[in-house]
């Protein structure tokens, strides 16, 4: 887990960096100004990798790579330029201070993760502390580090009282920075003994810097032997809104928590939530998606490509779009059928009306999906894709090409409730799922019993009330049931498989009880279904088993240890 820090005004950019480093479990941090990352760095040290826009409020951030090329100890920290206002004299002058990287907005996921990658490969911390005395055990080392930190922490203060007129020799400074250079170097902190030696030669030519809390360079050598030292610690800064949670959250989710043992349940009704419909601007959207596709729906015509992956991806705006496009076909008194595909809604409306989505997105904090170690919004984020891409393997597989599309794009969004009932009531869902592993009983009894109605019926309901292409609303009805599903048999059929096999395959999480042994797929409802579709001798066991590796493929590339293979 890597501490990110982004120097960046703009807020767009901001939520945009903080969800895709989330995904990858990292802590993020960002400021404003050159003068609020300096502070930032020089008082927590354990920020691992800086990206940084160039155009910034005040000074710009080549600034701030020349002061950090400019310190002793802080030169060594990566710095990935990543800016909106590339122009020749700039990438120059950033890549003769030997940065990282010099990337263009905007963010692209594997980009970002390729540089976290490699700042994490080699940790600039840990070229300060190489060497230590091989005979001496680590307690005793450590304990020469903590008496070595003390020692630099209150030196700045106490030298400073003594300090000479600039152009004067600063003997008793250059002759107590030896003797503690030489307790550094037995301690092990290399790193610090050239900071050090760099500071002596300065004191013997009468240029001590100045004494600002900002220009520190003892406080600073202080602060990195302790973040060596204690390497577990989280600075404030970097850490979550759950980590510093508000009592009126605790409250509202100790609320929900405790309502089965108080008999409060169900606590609300589909009736209710249906009313609550209304207090949403869109489809809810993770505010990190939101501001994704804020920054790539510009309204300019530049390509889609951007666009297409993110709405292709996520299920709150594939609803959107979805929803959106069908409401400007009737608007047109278009006869012609529904919009089921995303890419279709995408072109459909064109460059300005998808940046007008942009500006009323109603975003749900990425932290309210998190509900125990293996149930988070990456991992809900996964089982969403994977289900949807195993609905379009299982059509093509059964010969239903027609169908596959639409299987995808439904696949994606089966679990679209989940997202509506998490921006509605943010902590129920964790406290369901709670009591679905508790007591062992399956995710959709468990949300009976809390919320009266399972998510899919919230699914339903807010699709029907949008206008959604019926075939959506089909899956969301009957997806726990498609032996009596009225219509688009198959297709229910099809997404349901698709969910079962992930969650068999574990890739992802979508919050319902593991199935680690479950019944073959000829036992399954949606099999009853789906074997009217196949010929007389079906492998059934052969394709049982190319399922289940394609899911094992999948859990690979989604997690990104496989490239990505395309998705018609």
């Amino acid at each position: 887990m890597a501490n990110i820090l982004l120097v960046d005004s703009d807020e767009v950019a901001k939520l945009a960096l903080r969800g895709i480093v989330s995904r990858g479990d990292h802590r993020f941090c960002a400021v404003d100004s050159v003068a609020e990352a300096w502070k930032l760095i020089r008082d927590s040290v354990k920020v691992d990798l800086v990206f940084l826009e160039l155009k910034l409020k005040g000074e710009g951030g080549l600034m701030l790579i020349q002061q950090l090329k400019a310190d002793c100890i802080l030169r060594s920290i990566p710095v990935v330029v990543y800016t909106g206002h590339p122009d020749r004299d700039s990438v120059r002058k950033v890549l003769e201070l030997k940065v990282q990287n010099f990337l263009v907005k905007p963010y692209r996921e594997d980009a970002i993760f390729a540089e976290i990658s490699k700042a994490c490969s080699e940790p600039w911390r840990e070229h300060y502390f190489e060497e230590g005395n091989p005979e001496w055990e680590p307690e005793r080392l450590n304990a020469m580090l903590e008496k070595l930190e003390k020692a630099l922490a209150g030196g700045q203060e106490s030298l400073a009282c003594r300090k000479a007129q600039e152009g004067q020799p600063q003997k008793p400074i250059v002759d107590w920075l030896k003797q503690v250079s030489l307790v550094a170097g037995k301690g092990g902190a290399e790193g610090v003994v050239r900071c050090l030696d760099e500071l002596v030669f300065k004191a013997g030519e009468g240029s001590w810097p100045n004494g600002d809390v900002n220009n520190d360079p003892l406080g600073l050598a202080s602060r990195l032997i302790h973040a060596y030292l204690h390497c577990d610690e989280i600075p404030e800064v970097f850490m979550t809104e759950e980590e510093i949670n508000s009592e009126a959250e605790a409250r509202d989710r100790k609320f929900w928590l405790d309502a089965n043992l108080e008999n409060r349940c169900p606590v609300i009704s589909i009736d209710q939530i249906k009313r609550e419909f209304d207090k949403l601007t869109s489809c809810p959207i993770v505010e990190s998606i939101s501001a994704s596709y804020q920054m790539a729906a510009t309204g300019r015509p530049t390509s889609l490509a951007p666009l297409l992956d993110l709405v292709h991806k996520d299920p709150g705006l594939s609803a959107e779009v979805l929803i959106a496009a069908n409401r400007l076909k009737k608007d047109k008194e278009d006869k012609a059928s529904a919009i089921e595909e995303t890419r279709m809604a995408v072109g459909y409306l064109g460059e300005n009306r998808l940046a007008s989505i942009g500006t009323a997105l109603d975003a749900v904090p990425e932290r309210m999906f998190e509900a125990g170690p293996q149930s988070n919004w990456s991992s809900f984020r996964m089982f969403q894709v994977a289900t949807g891409r195993m609905a379009q393997f299982v059509c093509e597989y059964l010969e239903m090409p027609s169908l596959a599309p639409v299987a995808y794009t439904a696949g994606l969004m089966h679990d679209l409730g989940k997202v509506l009932l998490t921006r509605l009531h943010p902590f129920a869902l964790p406290a369901i799922q709670k009591y679905a592993l508790d007591t062992g009983i399956g995710l959709a009894a468990a949300e009976r019993h809390f919320i009266g109605c399972t998510t899919h019926e919230i699914a339903e309901a807010y699709a029907e009330k949008q206008g959604m292409p019926l075939r959506f609303v089909s899956v969301f009805r009957w997806i726990n049931d498609p032996e009596n599903a009225s219509r688009d048999r198959d297709l229910v059929a099809a997404v349901s498989l698709a969910r079962d096999l992930c969650r068999h395959n574990h890739v992802g999480c979508n919050g319902d009880t593991p199935m680690d042994d479950p019944a073959s797929l000829e036992a399954t409802p949606e099999w009853q279904v789906l074997k009217q579709r196949v010929y007389l001798g079906f492998d059934l066991a052969k394709f049982e088993r190319l399922a289940n590796g394609e899911c094992r493929a999948l859990k690979l590339e989604l997690a990104g240890a496989l490239p990505r293979r395309e998705v018609a």
